[in-house]
This record gives C-alpha cells, sequence and structure tokens, in this order.
C-alpha cells in the first residue's frame, strides 16, 4: 500500500480484468441501478451481463458483503443497505474496509465507486484511508516501483453527469490531505520529531506560497506561552508554535484551526506505563489533520482569511522536566498548578487559541486534538467528540461529520457545573480534573475554553479526535475531511460548498440568517 499512486477519473478507460484487476462497489440497490454499458468495458469478455446480474442477485450485506465475479481479478462488493442517523450515509469506515480486504492485488487496479452524488466527496476520502504511505518493511524498500490505483465514479441519481475537472482536482487534493495526515501521525518520533513537523508545514507553506511563522525554544518562554515552553521544553527537541497563514482580498472574517502536536507523549513525570505508551507517536493527530487540511482547502481556494496554528512539543522525562506541584503562566496570562503532566494537550493548545484570539483576531476558533483517553468511552472508536459555546455550530460538526464520512457527536458543553474539578488553592486553576468519573472529556476541553474566556464573543469549537484517529496499528487520516466539509461554504470550490452544512437548503429564514452573521455565515 505504502507505493500507491491513487488517480481519480471521470473514466479509467477499458481494460480486461486479467490485464487491470477492478473492484466494484456500493450499496446493493444502488449497483442495481448500473447500466451493464457504464461498466462491460471493465469486465468483458470474462465477465458477462448475466455473470454479473447473478453476483448483484446473490449479494446479502449484513452489513456488508463481496463476490468474486472473475477468479481475483473482479469482485463486486455491497456496502450496507441502511445506516443509523449518526453514520454517514456513504458508510465511509465499511467503504475504507472493503477496499482494503476486497481489492485484487496487483500493479495497476481499478475501483469503480458507484454511488450518489452527495456521497462523492467522503466515498473519495474513505479510499485514500485506505492506501497508508508510511512504511519501514524492507521490503517495500527492495520495490521502488509504483502501483497505481485509478478511481472511477459512477453516479446514480437526479445528478448523474460525470465528474468535471475541478471535482475531480478536489477529489485528489482532499485523497492528499488525507494521506498526508495518516503519514505524518504513522510515522515514529525518531524520524517526526518537532523539528521534523516544521519541515512538514514548511514544505507545505513553500508549495503554497505561504511563509510560516515560527516561535520557538526559549522565545516561547520569553513571549509567555508557558503551555508550550512547560511541556516541551526538556525534551531534546526544542518546542514550537508555527502558523501558516491565508489572508485574501476581499475576506470578511477570521477562521484559525488550532492543532495539538506533541509528537510523543510519554506522559512527562506522570510517566505512562508499558502497555499505554506505545502508540503515543499518535498524539500529534490533531496538528496532522490541520495541516493535511489546510493544504487541500487553500489548493480549492478559500475566501476568508485562514490560520493554521501547530502547537508542537515532545513531553519528554529529563532533568528539566515540568514537576507536579510545579505552576505555570499560560498565553492567556492565567497561572496553571501541574497535578498531572499527562495532561499536557490542554496546556500546549490554550497558549494556540488564546494566540489565534489575541495576535490573529479570529472570530471563528477550532481546535483539535487527541486529547483525552476518554473520548473513546465518551463517543467511541469511529466519532469525535465536539464541544463548542455555539449550538448552531454543534448542529453543524455533526451534519459534516455525516457528509465528510469523519463522524461526530456532541459533549457536554456544561461550564457552571463542571469547570470546578480544576479548581486550585495556589493558582487560577489545576491542569487535571479532581473527580476523573466527571465528563473527563468535556473537562479538558472546558479547560481550553477557559482560556479564552466563557463569555468570549466569537464562536469556539473543540474537536477531540484521540480514537478515531487511527484503526488498529495505522493511522486514519481522520479530521481532514471533517474540516472540509464543515467549512466548505467558504470555500471557492462547488463540491465542498454542497458538502457543507449549508450546502443545502436550510429551513431559515433570510432575517434569522443576517442576525448574528459572524456565527452563521459558516454554518
Amino acid at each position: 500500500m505504502a507505493n500507491v499512486v491513487l488517480e481519480f477519473k471521470a473514466s479509467a478507460g477499458d481494460s480486461e480484468p486479467q490485464n487491470r484487476p477492478v473492484l466494484i462497489i456500493g450499496q446493493q440497490a444502488i449497483l442495481q441501478q448500473v447500466n451493464w454499458s457504464q461498466i462491460k468495458g471493465k469486465l468483458q469478455p470474462v465477465v458477462s451481463k448475466e455473470t454479473w446480474q447473478a453476483a448483484l442477485g446473490a449479494l446479502n450485506p449484513n452489513p456488508t458483503d463481496n463476490c468474486p465475479l472473475y477468479l481475483n481479478h473482479a469482485t463486486v462488493a455491497a456496502l450496507p443497505s441502511r445506516v443509523s442517523r449518526h453514520n454517514s450515509p456513504s458508510s465511509a469506515h465499511f467503504l475504507s474496509r472493503l477496499v482494503r480486504s476486497c481489492l485484487p492485488g496487483g500493479n495497476n487496479r481499478c475501483i469503480v465507486m458507484v454511488c450518489e452524488r452527495s456521497d462523492v466527496f467522503a466515498s473519495s476520502c474513505a479510499i485514500a484511508r485506505a492506501f497508508p504511505i508510511f512504511s519501514r518493511r524492507s521490503s517495500s524498500s527492495r520495490r521502488p516501483e509504483k502501483k497505481h490505483v485509478t478511481v472511477e465514479f459512477v453516479i446514480i441519481g437526479q445528478e448523474s453527469s460525470p465528474l468535471d475537472v475541478s471535482e475531480l482536482k478536489c477529489l485528489a487534493n482532499a485523497a492528499d490531505g488525507v494521506r498526508l495526515a495518516a503519514r505524518i501521525v504513522d510515522t515514529p518520533c525518531n524520524e517526526m520529531n518537532t523539528d521534523h513537523f516544521l519541515d512538514e508545514i514548511k514544505a507545505v507553506g513553500t508549495e503554497l506560497g505561504i511563509t510560516p511563522v515560527i516561535i520557538r525554544g526559549e522565545e516561547l518562554k520569553q513571549r509567555g506561552f508557558g503551555g508550550i515552553y512547560g511541556v516541551g521544553k526538556a525534551a531534546e527537541h526544542l518546542p514550537a508554535l508555527a502558523v501558516l497563514s491565508h489572508t485574501p482580498d476581499g475576506a470578511t472574517q477570521t477562521i484559525a484551526w488550532v492543532g495539538k502536536g506533541i509528537v510523543y507523549d510519554t506522559g512527562g513525570l506522570s510517566i505512562k506505563g508499558k502497555t499505554t505508551m506505545p502508540g503515543m507517536k499518535r498524539d500529534c493527530g490533531g496538528a496532522a489533520a490541520i495541516l493535511g487540511a489546510f493544504k487541500a482547502t487553500i489548493k480549492q481556494g478559500f475566501k476568508d482569511n485562514l490560520h493554521a496554528v501547530f502547537c508542537l512539543a515532545e513531553n519528554a522525562v529529563g532533568p528539566t522536566a515540568t514537576r507536579p506541584d510545579d505552576i505555570h503562566t499560560l498565553y492567556s496570562g492565567k497561572t496553571v498548578e501541574i497535578n498531572n503532566t499527562d495532561a499536557e494537550g490542554r496546556l500546549v493548545l490554550a497558549d494556540g487559541v488564546v494566540y489565534a484570539s489575541k495576535d490573529l483576531s479570529a472570530d471563528i476558533i477550532l481546535d483539535m486534538a487527541t486529547l483525552t483517553g476518554a473520548q473513546g468511552i465518551s463517543t467511541g472508536k469511529y466519532h469525535a467528540a465536539v464541544m463548542t459555546n455555539s449550538e448552531q455550530w454543534e448542529v453543524a460538526c455533526v451534519r459534516a461529520g455525516r457528509s465528510s464520512g469523519d463522524l461526530a457527536h456532541p459533549l457536554v458543553f456544561c461550564p457552571e457545573l463542571h469547570f470546578s474539578e480544576f479548581t486550585s488553592a495556589m493558582a487560577d486553576m489545576k491542569n487535571s480534573v479532581a473527580d476523573r468519573e466527571n465528563a473527563q472529556s468535556s473537562c479538558a476541553g472546558l479547560f481550553i475554553g477557559s482560556h479564552l474566556g466563557f463569555d468570549w464573543p466569537g464562536v469556539w469549537v473543540h474537536v477531540d479526535i484521540a480514537s478515531p484517529v487511527h484503526a488498529g496499528e495505522r493511522a486514519t487520516g481522520f479530521g481532514v475531511a471533517l474540516l472540509m466539509a464543515l467549512f466548505g461554504q467558504a470555500s471557492d470550490d462547488s463540491l465542498l460548498n454542497k458538502v457543507s452544512p449549508l450546502g443545502a437548503a436550510t429551513n431559515a429564514s433570510e432575517d434569522q440568517m443576517e442576525r448574528d452573521c459572524k456565527r452563521r455565515r459558516l454554518v
């Protein structure tokens, strides 16, 4: 999978399955609407129309199913016939699994995705997840040749015209963003420390014509970033705050995405155990997703100011490591008594969101992080946990999750009941809760929001992706599709406009939309 070149085309062309193995995939009812003339060029002469129809009749998805059409060269696979209201209509998670398990082998392969137009974006991102880039297997280094997978969409339904060039470009950029984020998350810290992560940011900046702002090491301390500096000061590679900024003419609002980029989390002096520390290379998943989404979003054109803020550090153990009982002053000016050095993500993000507010004058701030193990208990392995000071944005995040395949579900937002968990006799607050059985994921998010202030007039969204950032031992690139869909209405791209929460007609009156326009312009 590591050497795969993924291409999206309006037509993949005709080829016999022996020469180019093919996987045809979609919901059974939708597959049955496909005209034989649309796919026969990829199956004949070894698969007849009768064989195709018999295979469709044999499928019995529960929740999925597949049927070989010709040896191991051609397969048809069925997605679930229906999904619940908290799942994506695209069945994105099942799609990724079917591609991994059913796509025939070979150096030149084809996937024919049969779906409605509304599911094209989510399906393309799901397919991209099935082809991770990072590998250090010795066998992969001995095979430098690239394998090619061509993806063709057959659109069923009212809008059944083939995808145009701009739509294909959007799908390619989104897939590239997903695979970039997954590659960064999969890469171990000896190859993805803060220096390497900054190189990734600079490379994206160079490609987009943007020079990043970087604040590192002692400069962080001098400028008051006590959260980022305190977490990363014991590591060999210095902590950093990095910012990529897109500021087009005619922008009407400023948006900031703030990503947690802990390249490795030992837990610090509150050290993790031997079973919980492996996998902590993934603690940069929020920053990786924001980098991938920023790259894809700007390539598609974005009408408003958009800043990507990366809070980078390695939570290491050493003579200068932060100790429990230490008190740090964060960029907000508030003091924090450290009672758990393994609750470090909220410290770096608190500095990041305040920088977005004070220095970037952001109207809308979204932070994304692999923040809490409790997220998986709260919303599970597939749904990110969302908390926000805006009910409209809470609804929008859930809708964007369904349209993008990066599912999301709300957390409780109730600071008046929960923030007392951080009470400190010595400082403004502690960094970890007193009662770990009281809405842990919500409380962790509230810590970040408290540094903006719970009366902050802008929109603040917190997205915890601790569990969906990986599936088994592989990163998923989760978050890229969610961000692109959630903010799609500000994109120049028509496909992103359609999958955004405002892509479809709403029942809200124009008067309602005009009121509080800063909160409602995108959602």
